[in-house]
């Protein structure tokens, strides 16, 4: 499944409206924000339908999964979006990781934690917002906004270069600076925190895929508001670097005689 869907998600009370692009779609955020009852009422709705009272507006089916009914459930189901919350503790695990990558399903997964097993994107990392939008008052209506916000201008002059890999992406942009500045490679998305700290208050950017960071986004946001010696660059992947930069033209096809 591909492309942008809308739902929304509502009884008389309250209502949820929201966007989900891509496979995995990471809602997070305190106690009382609204997560809880958001997979209440798909639940509700999956078991009762109309008669529970819920209206979910969809192009594609919403369906929950739990422990007991993981496997079977992403088995049976084809371009659906499926709700899981962070007592489903099978997110955490690589057979659940290994199983949604051969999907063609969209997931949306409500959970506090980082979830380092899956490649989400930065861009797809949610909290909920609540307002009195209705003007008798008696459903509040909840949106979502991306929990991380950068200002896209700011990236500081930096001394030292991070980069996530340790192939053509890290040969590529240590050949760029290097008459000007040090580029090491992090050895992969989980050790960039520990390589930051190693040096100290030294300006640095930090190069990363950002379709697959969003688990390591956390700490490093957190980070960041206290360290402000560091800068992020995230482009979607090394390869839509180079494929948007216009150094290689995508529509021609090259043959190399051996």
């Amino acid at each position: 499944m591909t492309g942008k869907h809308h739902i929304i998600i509502q009884n008389k009370r309250i209502k949820f409206e929201f966007d989900v692009k891509r496979n995995i779609t990471i809602i997070r955020g305190d106690s009382a924000t609204g997560k809880t009852t958001l997979m209440n009422l798909v639940e509700a709705y999956e078991r009762l339908g109309d008669e529970s009272g819920i209206t979910v507006s969809c192009s594609k089916k919403c369906k929950t999964l739990n422990n007991s009914n993981w496997e079977s459930v992403i088995e049976q189901s084809k371009e659906c979006i499926i709700f899981i919350d962070e007592e489903t503790k099978v997110i955490k695990s690589e057979d659940f990781a290994r199983k949604i990558k051969d999907s063609d399903n969209y997931y949306v997964i409500i959970t506090r934690e980082n979830l380092p097993n899956l490649p989400y994107s930065v861009e797809e990392v949610y909290g909920i917002h609540s307002s009195g939008k209705y003007a008798d008052m008696r459903q509040t209506y909840n949106s979502f906004y991306h929990l991380y916000s950068f200002d896209s201008e700011t990236i500081k002059d930096n001394d030292l270069l991070i980069v996530e890999d340790t192939n053509s992406g890290y040969e590529f942009f240590c050949d760029i600076v290097k008459s000007m500045k040090k580029c090491i490679s992090a050895g992969g998305k989980t050790r960039i925190r520990h390589k930051i700290s190693e040096y100290g208050d030294t300006k640095i950017l930090v190069i990363a895929d950002g379709a697959a960071f969003g688990s390591e986004m956390n700490e490093i946001y957190l980070y960041m508001q206290k360290n402000t010696n560091i800068s992020l660059y995230l482009p979607e992947s090394f390869e839509w670097l180079i494929l948007s930069s216009g150094l290689i033209d995508g529509n021609k096809r090259y043959v190399y005689a051996v």
